[in-house]
């Protein structure tokens, strides 16, 4: 979608801090972070938000969720980490293109906001 902020990430339109990338997923640093590490993990191909998945695009979620410990061992996430994501605006979804946080780096506070 040429109007989406991620799908214009992951075409190379908009620099990023990219961390990963293969055939189906794309991985970089988010620009505010909300932890000392704080990496967007996203599908390559649009889906808006986890209402999108589908059985027959339900494999790129798959392939993320195989990517995430990866990134987070490089990142040297050894202690632990959290992987979030917020589908819709009552969540707080601001960018409307399936993504994963992974936040990390410090302890994180237990309670929800």
């Amino acid at each position: 979608m040429s109007d989406c902020l991620f799908c214009r990430i992951i075409a190379g339109e908009i620099p990023s801090a990219k961390v990963y990338e293969d055939d189906l997923v794309f991985a970089f640093r988010d620009i505010a972070p909300q932890a000392p590490t704080h990496i967007l993990v996203v599908p390559k191909a649009h889906i808006p938000d986890c209402s999108g998945i589908t059985r027959e695009n339900s494999a790129v979620v798959s392939r993320i969720f195989t990517v995430i410990p990866e990134i987070a061992r490089a990142e040297g996430l050894e202690t632990g980490y959290r992987v979030v994501s917020n589908c819709g605006p009552d969540a707080g979804q601001t960018v409307k293109h399936l993504h994963f946080h992974i936040l990390g780096g410090k302890q994180l506070a237990l309670e929800m906001a």
